[in-house]
């Protein structure tokens, strides 16, 4: 299963943009460091492990609830 870069824009909707997919996360994650580094894409650029592009961007897309707080447990 590949590794995919992504561009996500979230002004005014949210969309979601492939730039490169990796074999492997080492080469992956150099990638989307270095497009960070230049600053090319005004979105967040994230690095995802899917079987295809549409797992990938469904993955993108899924609302994660927020780790709780130390102390949030009363």
């Amino acid at each position: 299963m590949p590794y995919y870069i992504y561009e996500i824009v979230e002004q005014p909707i949210r969309t979601l943009k492939k730039i490169a997919d990796h074999p492997s996360f080492k080469e992956a994650s150099a990638a989307a460091k270095q497009l960070r580094a230049d600053g090319t894409y005004a979105g967040t650029v994230k690095v995802v492990f899917a079987d295809n592009e549409l797992q990938a961007e469904d993955l993108l897309s899924q609302v994660r609830e927020a780790p709780p707080m130390i102390g949030d447990d009363y």
